[in-house]
């Protein structure tokens, strides 16, 4: 007896040497250590690195009040002067004095039909945490498209793993931003683009949505699990942060946010919403938590919005300063992958924002 289990334990172990050495040896723009806690993720260790995770968080949480910062990270190119007439208003301070161009929208490079599709702006969120900054990306829905790609592993079986905005279409790029969990992680959220049915589409999950007419949309599915032929693709995510201009209630609950973090835990967090024009807004910002990422582009005038993905090494949101992704930037400095993201084969599906 003691043989045998002398015997299963060896089997089981190089199974799992094996499996952890075929994940690693895989193509990936990922660290190898996030790549190891991903292959425990998936292999019965969840709970464990769930646990390691919130205790490194917590333990390095950030420290309410402190010094106020001095100046903000410069982001965006010209100031606000090539922009739509339906461009939003400047962000309003939440901490006062404001500093120089706090809130104030600057534009990004490329000009379609005399103003910039995609603006950005930096501001102070919260007065408890004076050093925190959000950046917070506008982009008018009638001078551009959006596309959802698939990466070489997120979704799982794409139809078409390229993982990067193909170089024949960059021509007429102006931004490109991260998805949202994958879908193991999601709670049953559903995936579809151009056609393929990745996971079927669930009613009340906040769903970013582009349809045939050009239009894009954050909003709760309601539809059931059939698209729809005017739906280009429905990207699902948790359920709405933001509905009706309005915090969603359940923000509180911590089962609802993720399932290894919730939204106890302070870490990178990045969101997508909609103005009242229906205009895309997207921000990001370390050491927040689900409610007050939601307040972030509540108070940036987004009506509705959810959740995109979380943690350091997966929020991103880069723009170009020429067409042909010239002149990559990020949003904010802070962000860990290099502005060349997503022009390079990529892991996870992400987003891309074209002219038109």
């Amino acid at each position: 007896m003691r043989r045998i289990a002398l015997l299963s334990c060896l089997l089981l172990l190089v199974v799992m040497m094996g499996s952890f050495s075929l994940s690693m040896l895989q193509s990936s723009n990922v660290a190898f250590g996030v790549r190891a806690v991903e292959w425990l993720r998936e292999n019965g260790a969840a709970w464990l690195v769930s646990d390691i995770e919130s205790i490194y968080y917590s333990l390095n949480a950030p420290s309410k009040g402190g010094p106020r910062l001095k100046r903000l990270p410069k982001v965006g190119g010209a100031a606000a002067g090539k922009v739509s007439r339906d461009a939003p208003a400047p962000v309003p301070p939440v901490i006062t004095p404001a500093l120089t161009g706090e809130g104030q929208w600057r534009s990004t490079g490329p000009v379609v039909r005399g103003a910039s599709p995609v603006l950005v702006t930096t501001f102070r969120p919260d007065p408890s945490y004076p050093q925190l900054v959000a950046g917070v990306a506008w982009i008018d829905s009638t001078r551009s498209s959006i596309a959802l790609y698939p990466g070489r592993y997120e979704p799982p079986n794409a139809a078409n793993p390229t993982g990067e905005v193909p170089p024949s279409l960059r021509s007429s790029m102006l931004a490109t931003f991260n998805s949202g969990f994958r879908l193991q992680d999601a709670a049953g959220s559903g995936y579809v683009a151009d056609g393929h049915v990745y996971a079927p589409l669930k009613d009340g999950k906040a769903t970013l949505i582009a349809y045939r007419n050009g239009t894009v949309d954050v909003r709760a599915w309601s539809g059931g699990p059939d698209q729809g032929p005017e739906v280009v693709f429905a990207r699902q995510n948790l359920p709405l942060i933001l509905e009706g201009g309005r915090l969603n209630p359940s923000l509180s609950n911590d089962s609802l946010w993720g399932a290894t973090l919730g939204n106890a835990i302070r870490v990178w967090r990045s969101a997508v919403g909609v103005d009242a024009h229906g205009n895309l807004m997207y921000a990001a910002a370390n050491d927040q938590n689900a409610d007050s990422l939601a307040r972030i582009l509540q108070h940036a005038g987004a009506v509705r919005a959810m959740e995109l993905d979380i943690n350091y090494e997966w929020v991103t949101f880069n723009f170009y300063g020429t067409f042909g992704a010239g002149q990559p930037t990020k949003l904010l400095p802070g962000m860990d992958r290099p502005p060349i993201r997503y022009l390079t084969p990529d892991d996870r599906d992400f987003f891309a924002v074209f002219a038109r």
